[in-house]
């Protein structure tokens, strides 16, 4: 399951690499448009604005190429007792898996969590063990398996 999830992980990543490429290619593109097209005023605000989606897109390429490092590290880790970054966490509360921040993947009829260890809930799992409980948002959660 875990090797599922890793793979759900990195094709949403790879989805946000390739969105973030895109959207940098056409703020260039837009960039390099209106410097040919403009005149005056109307130049410089619309070069600083063309500017500023340029820096936002390469700011979300780069994060999301960080998120892609930080998964392939990920990539083969073997269970532990403990939980740690990898772990794929079964509690009678939900399922979590440590690894980026990915939100809500479905396998099969199961629902998980694909949640970073830097998250709120990922920093209370991390260290835990089996038959372990911690309270998150005024919930409590049991921790039924560790993989």
């Amino acid at each position: 399951m875990k090797q599922l999830l890793y793979q759900l992980c990195l094709d949403f990543i790879t989805s946000r690499i390739n969105t973030a490429q895109e959207a940098l290619k056409q703020a260039q593109e837009a960039s390099n448009d209106d410097t040919k097209s403009s005149a005056g005023d109307k130049f410089e605000t619309g070069r600083e604005m063309a500017q500023q989606d340029i820096n936002r897109n390469k700011q979300l390429l780069l994060d999301a190429k960080q998120q892609e490092n930080n998964l392939v590290n990920l990539k083969d880790v073997p269970s532990s007792p403990n939980v740690r970054s990898g772990s794929l966490v079964l509690t009678d509360q939900g399922n979590f898996y440590l690894s980026i921040s990915a939100g809500q993947l479905q396998v099969g009829n199961e629902i998980y969590f694909a949640i970073s260890a830097a998250s709120p809930i990922g920093k209370l799992l991390l260290g835990k063990k089996v038959n372990d409980q911690l309270t998150f948002n005024g919930k409590t959660y049991l921790i039924k398996e560790i993989s």
